[in-house]
């Protein structure tokens, strides 16, 4: 004997609901069923068109299972959609652009045509928007199911209080994310390099740099996430942390710029390798260094400070 629609229905939903539940919701399930097909034939509807009917006012059978059983549907929840909406939009208005620049100054070093230049700069940039996509939403999508169970029903007492313009939790999360793959990329570079020539990598950056100069990059590191920590918990920009960001964007391009100027920045030991394959001249790459260096790290520089002072005045106004 077929299984009826109703009989097949019920085995779709038990499917997706724990074994534990399947006779409580099979009961449930069989009564609201009849409940409905009996409505349906009363007033007027054949058995067989009132069953279907019934069954398809109930839904996807998965959908159904995935209520009674709080299963979320969704990657990623209304709870956590508009943080990851902010990061993933600041990270995509960084990072690619950063690689790109990065990888179109390496191969610019190293001597390739511009159209190589050009071209790889571009892939590297998208390639990286891609990753951050990726990553990003994967990391939300975790976070959402980690934060699923035993997340309190949303009520009026959980209201926020009003909070104004400036950074929250999309550009803390953005800063304590960028500035540890930051640092382990410099950690990368000093034992395993990035440049590989003949089979051998080589460090881009001077390994004499290492420990005092690096020492103080990773402190600026970490005192820009404070920075952003601090803005977070108060809720605004304040002059006072604004003149801290200020000093920060400062020393860090001082840092950059310092041992750029004094021909320390670039591992020596690459570069004479680089002269050899490019036959570029040592005057030629440094150059090219100072010139992309120094507008690249004035633009970041610039950039976080407009931001800051920006945001500042804002919550001013606002307060």
């Amino acid at each position: 004997m077929s299984a009826t629609l109703t009989d097949r229905y019920i085995a779709a939903t038990l499917r997706g609901v724990p074994a534990e539940a399947h006779d409580d919701v099979r009961n449930e399930l069989t009564g609201s069923i009849a409940d409905a097909v009996e409505a349906r034939i009363e007033q007027g509807e054949s058995p067989d068109v009132a069953e279907r009917a019934a069954l398809n006012e109930l839904g996807d059978p998965a959908v159904l299972a995935a209520g009674l059983a709080d299963r979320r549907l969704q990657l990623i929840g209304p709870r956590h959609y508009l943080t990851w909406l902010r990061l993933l939009r600041l990270l995509l208005a960084i990072v690619p652009a950063s690689v790109a620049v990065l990888v179109a100054l390496g191969y610019a070093i190293s001597g390739a045509d511009v159209g190589d230049i050009i071209a790889e700069g571009i892939v590297s940039g998208i390639t990286a928007g891609l990753h951050v996509c990726v990553w990003t939403t994967l990391a939300f999508a975790v976070m959402d199911r980690l934060g699923a169970a035993g997340s309190p029903r949303w009520n009026v007492d959980r209201l926020p209080e009003n909070r104004s313009t400036g950074r929250g939790l999309a550009d803390l999360i953005a800063v304590a994310i960028l500035m540890p793959v930051a640092a382990f990329a410099f950690v990368w570079d000093r034992y395993f390099g990035f440049i590989f020539l003949h089979g051998e990598a080589y460090p881009i950056w001077n390994p004499a740099l290492w420990p005092w100069w690096m020492a103080a990059v990773f402190v600026l590191f970490a005192m820009a996430i404070v920075v952003q920590a601090v803005v977070f918990v108060r809720g605004r920009w304040t002059t006072r942390i604004a003149i801290v960001n200020t000093a920060l964007q400062v020393m860090g391009a001082s840092w950059f710029l310092t041992l750029l100027g004094r021909g320390e920045l670039f591992n020596p030991e690459m570069l004479e390798v680089l002269m050899v394959e490019s036959g570029v001249t040592s005057e030629t790459l440094r150059v090219l260094a100072v010139v992309f260096g120094f507008f690249g790290v004035c633009a970041i520089a610039a950039g976080g400070i407009i931001d800051c002072w920006l945001k500042t005045a804002r919550d001013a106004r606002t307060a």
